[in-house]
């Protein structure tokens, strides 16, 4: 495939992606041609849409019902003061639209439900999972199979972020590791540490391209976590479950 296929600017805004034998004029026209949705752009997505956009995903959807709040703004980098009050998914998407416009983002502000999941997800080729709830990560994990779709489930509390990425039917899931869902939290919020999510996002955006790439090792049958005080990072491994209401049934 010859450098003509991409623009001149193209060539320029990716040219140290297209530099990398791994990725090459082949792979970032791949990478063009890709969907990427989004759900949430919070602490984990913003990140993770920042880095999409820098890459050149081609269409990057986002689901956020939310409006911004000043709290938000220590953690939740794809806004501004200037947009506090305003829909997330709209101030994120202008955000990554300013980044990089060679691309195509696609707004929805709503909140995911089981009702119009399937049909949101069917539109896109890599799912990134960046809730802060158990609530929606079950309701995505469930979507993803029945659509057949790839996710990347994430999650973060405190000092500590965890990943997997998941390929339905093949790999462990996230129901493979959470049978039901964790008693509810009442207490007050205590963080996250604002660049405890910035760390596990970039990892989620690393793991859709190489998955659209296919290339590298994915984060599959692993559960990776992060703790930022000790500065560490483990990968525990996962095997499929037999009761997974998921995977049973793949």
């Amino acid at each position: 495939m010859s450098v003509e296929l991409l623009s001149q600017a193209q060539c320029q805004r990716y040219a140290r992606q297209i530099a990398l034998p791994e990725i090459g004029v082949a792979g970032q026209k791949r990478l063009l041609a890709s969907k990427v949705l989004l759900i949430g752009v919070g602490g984990l997505g913003s990140p993770a849409g920042y880095y999409l956009a820098a890459a050149g995903i081609g269409t990057l959807g986002i689901i956020d019902g939310d409006t911004l709040e000043l709290s938000n703004l220590q953690r939740q980098i794809a806004h501004t003061t200037a947009d506090l009050g305003r829909p997330k998914a709209e101030s994120a998407a202008r955000t990554f639209t300013a980044l990089n416009p060679d691309i195509r983002v696609n707004a929805h502000n709503l909140r995911l439900a089981a009702e119009n999941a399937p049909g949101l997800f069917k539109e896109y080729d890599f799912i990134i999972d960046a809730t802060d709830n158990f609530e929606s990560k079950f309701l995505i994990a469930g979507a993803c199979h029945a659509v057949g779709k790839p996710y990347s489930h994430a999650g973060i509390l405190k000092f500590i972020g965890q990943t997997l990425t998941v390929i339905p039917g093949k790999t462990a899931c996230l129901r493979c590791v959470f049978d039901e869902l964790p008693p509810v939290n009442k207490a007050p919020p205590q963080g996250p540490l604002g660049a405890v999510p910035g760390v596990i996002g970039i990892i989620q955006a690393t793991e859709a391209i190489k998955y659209l790439l296919g290339i590298g090792d994915l984060l599959t049958d692993r559960l990776l976590t992060y703790d930022a005080l000790r500065l560490q990072f483990r990968c525990v491994r996962i095997n499929r479950t037999p009761a997974c209401p998921l995977c049973r049934g793949a």
